[in-house]
């Protein structure tokens, strides 16, 4: 349940919250902090080097200033340290392709009354859109894992496996930490061909290509079949891409890939059993609704049961909270 205090004021600082959404998006979007970087600069400099109008260019300035993103020293501006870390692109921990996939959603959730009136997406799915936008979605989501990979990998059992398949796997960003981890464990990743270049370009960059493997393919499509048996299937963010049927389906293609006695992991933003919290889960609903025909977050009732009727037994949910209210189930093959 919202917690909030609604009134005037937190009604209309909700309502007009996009105006930050769109500073930092336009901040990211025109490269602003990678061209700060360390260094300190000059309105004029800073719109030469983007080809922008100068007067544009210090008013969106003063406002990442006063958004505690740029800090402003007589006519200077410089990264806040938190700028430097998460929003230049000579940091390891760069955040800015999330931001811009986020931003290219705007779209569709401006859109929203209609998707509700007509109960149907109004865009495509990233992954299937053009080049630029399948490239913040599939380095958005590497941005996201790569903030609970490091640490998830010390909480995930994986002792006893030797081979693990991360379907629907992206850039790999999980399997890749799982095998850091466990020293006798190999991946494979399994996802779209257009995802291939990502995935390697990201084993590579872990020097990970002697254990992680990507093979190409759909997980919706009728004809899956691997020949191959895992000790352990990862199921990261899939499941809500699609309606109940298919996300049935698709985690009985997992199991099928699993080993007798083998592990499922499931990582998703799971719903309480009424389907009205936690916020994200609930909100991000929304972005399914205008974003796939049929994607919805689902409650652990609903995983567990997806789970249970594929023989998946010893169901438990880990004491794991991500920073989007995520969650993740395990599961037996039996």
């Amino acid at each position: 349940m919202n917690a909030t205090d609604w009134n005037p004021g937190t009604l209309l600082q909700t309502s007009g919250y996009y105006w930050k959404t769109c500073t930092l998006h336009t901040g990211v979007k025109l490269d602003i902090f990678s061209i700060i970087n360390n260094e300190k600069l000059s309105v004029k400099v800073i719109a030469k080097k983007i080809s922008g109008d100068e007067r544009g260019v210090g008013v969106l300035l003063n406002a990442l200033a006063a958004m505690g993103l740029l800090k402003k020293e007589k006519d200077l501006y410089s990264n806040t340290p938190e700028a430097t870390t998460f929003l230049s692109k000579h940091s390891d921990q760069y955040l800015g392709f999330m931001i811009m996939h986020h931003h290219h959603l705007m779209e569709s959730w401006n859109k929203m009354d209609q998707a509700i009136i007509e109960g149907k997406p109004i865009s495509t799915r990233s992954s299937f859109s053009d080049d630029k936008r399948r490239e913040s979605f599939l380095m958005g989501m590497f941005n996201s894992a790569m903030a609970i990979a490091p640490k998830l990998s010390k909480i995930i059992n994986l002792e006893g496996c030797t081979s693990l398949l991360d379907f629907g796997g992206g850039p790999g960003t999980f399997a890749i930490h799982f095998c850091m981890q466990n020293p006798k464990l190999k991946a494979k990743i399994f996802d779209l061909p257009t995802t291939r270049p990502f995935a390697e370009k990201i084993i590579k960059r872990f020097n990970m290509s002697d254990r992680v493997e990507f093979i190409s393919g759909n997980f919706v499509d009728k004809g899956f079949n691997l020949k191959e048996k895992f000790d352990a299937t990862w199921l990261s963010h899939i499941l809500h891409g699609e309606g109940p049927e298919d996300a049935q389906a698709i985690i009985e293609k997992a199991v099928s890939a699993l080993k007798s006695g083998g592990k499922i992991f499931i990582h998703e933003f799971i719903l309480n059993s009424n389907m009205d919290s936690p916020l994200f889960p609930a909100l991000f609903s929304i972005n399914m609704l205008v974003r796939t025909p049929n994607g919805q977050s689902y409650s652990q009732n609903q995983l567990s049961d997806m789970l249970t009727k594929k023989g998946v037994v010893d169901i438990q949910r880990l004491d794991f909270v991500g920073p989007t209210e995520s969650g993740i189930l395990v599961g037996i093959k039996s």
